[in-house]
């Protein structure tokens, strides 16, 4: 009787399910959950990928910040405290450009252009006339990842906006766009072919018709990356961008890769290239770009070209290079040398993106890195980390069976945290994507990179940032899932 009892219980519950398959989808809209709000759980000490950044030179205590996929952050005193400006927007941001002679009119690119093999795509370009309160599409929304953006230094409405394109695919939507009317319309100005886009622009802020582009062709997929090619090179241009021509005179031998351009902002006759080839070196011209003087192939300008291709020239000495990499390099004679910036041991978070240089005082640096914002007083020496930025990637979220739960999460370069219900709390690892807790024991957890085991009434202290966590982890020998991203 029980076996017949069950067969006509599972029969029952097979009709339902093919009813309920035989019925329409329910459409999902933004009334299907009524009243229902995601509430942020999760603190900000750990902070995230910083891809962009840019200060108001005549108050650089004004700063905006975007993050990988954490969108664009505001502060008004140095970092202190951060408002959130683009919730409604595309969350990845590539590029920052505030126009200093108006200083509330700000430019965004959307579109992560440190192409990793875990990177956001973007929608556009955005434009602010009023500090951040309300943004409008300014178009080129197929472009996918913005690099640069660059305001004409005596017109405002003269902009440029470089467009590296579609990592994954070959695309016409990149290139170096222009536009004349302060983003209504835009116009390409410089293109090479479907694989190759615009990685850098810079231009000469005393003669604006001196212009400089770096081409860069690429390519990912799921199983390899490629940084360079037959498209790849060196521009200038001397109209004020309407022709372009190649620069090959002084240039290294072999194929090029990614290429990053600026002019120094004391000495416009300076120029300074770096340019990812067979033998990556810094490059500089003293003459505007007519001719090129190898300055190093140090280790410093070597670091992962594709993705620390940045640099920054001080603002008050020509001599000054800063080149971001897996740690921050400082140049005190024009680039032929380097070393670490911070002689006193001053500590960061690793993998440093962008940096600026406050153009009233050189002392005053901002750092974007992998594991947030940092500032220095000191040219670099010392730093501290803004430590109220919510913008963390986490790869993958899980929870235990405690009651209240416990949340957890793998991050993009900062470990594997967890947050029970009335602290915070984090478990140690590099760069670890899945987590999750044993089901006979909340205090075991697992993730890519070890095995945990959390304690609690123990707290441990990390030196480098002051974290402090409520777990003790345990790591065996053996990291076999461990592994450096391409």
């Amino acid at each position: 009787m029980k076996l017949v009892i069950k067969v006509i219980i599972a029969s029952i519950f097979c009709i339902v399910a093919v009813r309920m398959q035989a019925q329409d989808r329910v459409k999902v809209d933004e009334n299907t959950f009524g009243d229902i709000k995601a509430r942020q759980i999760g603190p900000a000490i750990m902070s995230g990928r910083i891809t962009a950044l840019d200060a108001v030179d005549r108050n650089p205590a004004m700063l905006y910040v975007g993050a990988a996929s954490g969108g664009l952050w505001k502060s008004k005193n140095y970092g202190t405290t951060f408002k959130p400006m683009f919730d409604k927007y595309n969350q990845s941001i590539g590029a920052i450009t505030i126009d200093q002679r108006h200083p509330d009119t700000v430019w965004v690119g959307s579109g992560e252009v440190w192409v990793r093999n875990s990177v956001s795509v973007g929608d556009g370009i955005y434009r602010t006339n009023n500090a951040g309160e309300t943004w409008k599409r300014m178009g080129l929304e197929k472009t996918e990842r913005i690099s640069k953006i660059l305001v004409h230094p005596k017109n405002s409405d003269i902009v440029f906006a470089a467009a590296l394109g579609n990592l994954w695919s070959s695309s016409s939507d990149r290139g170096l766009y222009r536009t004349s009317d302060g983003g209504t319309t835009w116009e390409k100005v410089l293109y090479v072919d479907e694989n190759t886009g615009c990685s850098d622009v810079a231009i000469d802020w005393k003669d604006p018709d001196i212009m400089y582009a770096g081409m860069w062709e690429f390519r990912r997929t799921p199983w390899s990356f490629s940084s360079g090619g037959k498209g790849s090179g060196l521009y200038r241009s001397s109209d004020a961008g309407k022709t372009w021509a190649k620069i090959t005179a002084d240039m290294p031998e072999g194929m090029l890769g990614r290429i990053s351009v600026s002019v120094s902002p004391v000495k416009s006759d300076l120029v300074y290239a770096l340019i990812e080839a067979e033998r990556t070196g810094l490059y500089r011209s003293s003459d505007k770009g007519v001719t090129w003087k190898l300055m190093t192939r140090s280790e410093a300008v070597n670091d992962r070209p594709f993705y620390f291709s940045f640099m920054a020239l001080d603002p008050l000495d020509t001599n000054v290079v800063y080149k971001p990499g897996f740690n921050l390099s400082k140049s005190t004679d024009g680039g032929k040398t380097f070393s670490s910036a911070a002689v006193e041991g001053g500590n960061y978070h690793g993998d440093c993106h962008p940096v600026y240089i406050s153009k009233k005082d050189n002392n005053l640096i901002y750092m974007g890195t992998d594991g947030g914002v940092y500032y220095s007083m000191d040219k670099g020496n010392t730093w501290r980390l803004m430590r109220n930025l919510p913008v963390s990637q986490f790869y993958h979220v899980s929870c235990d069976n405690a009651d209240p739960f416990n949340v957890y999460g793998g991050l993009q370069d900062n470990g594997s945290w967890y947050g029970p219900s009335r602290s915070a709390g984090k478990v140690w690892g590099l760069e670890t994507g899945f987590m999750c807790t044993a089901i006979n024991s909340i205090r075991i957890s697992y993730t890519g990179s070890f095995r945990a085991e959390k304690l609690p009434g123990i707290t441990r202290n990390r030196a480098n940032t002051n974290l402090l966590s409520h777990s003790k982890t345990r790591t065996p020998k053996n990291y076999g899932l461990t592994g450096m991203p391409l």
